[in-house]
């Protein structure tokens, strides 16, 4: 009986890389913006609740401990678009720094130009996987100018130099004023009889927080904030929204062979007394900023349940590269998980790098002009070092009130409470020593060298 699981268990296993052989998957994108690694019913918060995407975890391969290397809104989408790390994409902050160029002039206009530049100059995963057929369409958050020129087929964003465009403008519309154009799309593939690739990034649940009132009234009496009952509204608003799409492909019988993948740009802690973010949140190294779970659900082919490797950003272009058998690039940092994921093999890696800028650009060719964090975790540690790279306006989003290397035990100590650098100077050297071959620094310098933990008071 045992051999004869074993016989039927091999031949589903040859059935799902058959298919992923015959029939490239059609690949749909949920990204979410600004919310915590937390915030999910399947990740156990106990108040906001979460189940389409619970319903999607539950069919998916997920990974509780996925992280991205920056924790801020267009570096993160550059590198879920290129697959490379910020200092190799070079598009570090959300806008150059307005010490080089006073806003809404030619000067100014030129080096936004010349940042967007960069996504130009890489095959990013729209391109790639264009060269297999595939028709793809853009949807919410987009900053690099046009979709166009992220090689998407079709899409909403109109982007710079067009005016308004930025982040997304007419593409933020997704989500809080229904899907029709991304299921219009859906659609328009079908007919085609293309294989699509679709960008879902909805303004959700980023500020401004403005869900629904059927939605508000169920979080009112359940925590002390309204600032904090709003953001989980707009938690749960978001996740309806993931419902409707992914429903969609249902009734369209696309499900058994859709790939959909999900992660957040970076995390958020709301604020209790205000609209904003709280420390070590959005734009920090710290878990809270930087840790997102990721999913990969195909039916049939990704083996389903909760992993607790490391994972990171990095790793889905050639994932979601590989799960189509499009050409991967080289030079590519991350690892493709499809190997893996397909039966369920544990992923053999330990370590995971990271690196935090600051939100405006301070030199558009020279990422270390900005650098402000880098981080590296191995097994149950994790070190911070602080750097010397320009803050421009938003330097209290940056305090650096910890200058010293800060070094955490993630399995005893989750939210980054202990400081441990001090006694464990050994774990440090390693540390940062890891840290300076992943990507050599020249210009920037760290605030406080490892060798001065044992002066520490």
């Amino acid at each position: 009986m045992k051999h004869l699981l074993t016989y039927i268990t091999a031949l589903a296993m040859m059935a799902g890389f058959a298919k992923a052989a015959d029939a490239p998957p059609n690949i749909v994108f949920i990204l979410s913006d600004d919310q915590s690694y937390k915030d999910y019913s399947f990740m156990g918060h106990e108040v906001i609740k979460t189940p389409n995407l619970d319903k999607l975890a539950a069919r998916s391969a997920v990974f509780t401990r996925g992280y991205v290397p920056t924790a801020l809104c267009r570096p993160s989408l550059a590198t879920l678009a290129t697959g490379l790390y910020t200092h190799q994409h070079k598009i570090t902050g959300n806008d150059p720094s307005h010490d080089l160029a006073k806003p809404d002039t030619p000067a100014y206009d030129a080096l936004r130009e010349r940042l967007i530049s960069h996504m130009d100059a890489q095959p990013t995963l729209p391109k790639l996987l264009g060269e297999k057929g595939y028709l793809s369409h853009q949807s919410g958050k987009w900053w690099e100018g046009p979709y166009q020129r992220g090689g998407f087929t079709h899409g909403m964003t109109r982007g710079f130099p067009n005016k308004g465009g930025r982040h997304g403008d007419d593409g933020l519309k997704i989500g809080r004023e229904g899907l029709q154009p991304v299921l219009d799309f859906v659609d328009h593939a079908q007919a085609e009889k293309k294989p699509f690739y679709l960008w879902y990034s909805p303004f959700m649940p980023h500020t401004p927080h403005t869900p629904p009132e059927r939605l508000l009234a169920k979080y009112r009496d359940k925590v002390d904030s309204l600032n904090v009952a709003k953001y989980y509204a707009m938690c749960e608003w978001f996740d309806e929204t993931c419902g409707e799409l992914l429903d969609y492909l249902d009734k369209k019988g696309l499900t058994e062979n859709t790939l959909v993948y999900y992660i957040c740009d970076n995390g958020w802690i709301q604020q209790p007394d205000g609209k904003g973010y709280a420390p070590r949140s959005k734009q920090s190294p710290n878990e809270g900023g930087t840790r997102q779970p990721i999913m990969l659900s195909w039916p049939g082919v990704i083996k389903p349940g909760k992993r607790d490797e490391l994972v990171s950003s990095i790793d889905l272009v050639p994932t979601v590269l590989s799960a189509a058998g499009a050409r991967i690039p080289e030079k590519l940092p991350g690892m493709d998980l499809m190997p893996m994921i397909r039966d369920g093999k544990k992923l053999e890696r330990n370590t995971l790098f990271g690196e935090t800028f600051a939100h405006d650009v301070a030199d558009v060719d020279k990422p270390e002009a900005s650098l402000i964090f880098r981080w590296v975790i191995e097994d149950k540690w994790k070190l911070l070092l602080t750097y010397d790279g320009k803050l421009g306006r938003y330097a209290s989003t940056h305090p650096r009130t910890e200058k010293r290397p800060q070094l955490y035990d993630l399995m005893a100590d989750p939210d980054e409470n202990n400081n441990l650098a001090k006694d464990n100077p050994e774990v440090v050297k390693h540390l940062a020593g890891k840290i300076a071959s992943w990507w050599p620094v020249k210009e920037r310098k760290v605030i406080t060298e490892w060798s001065e933990v044992n002066e520490w008071k």
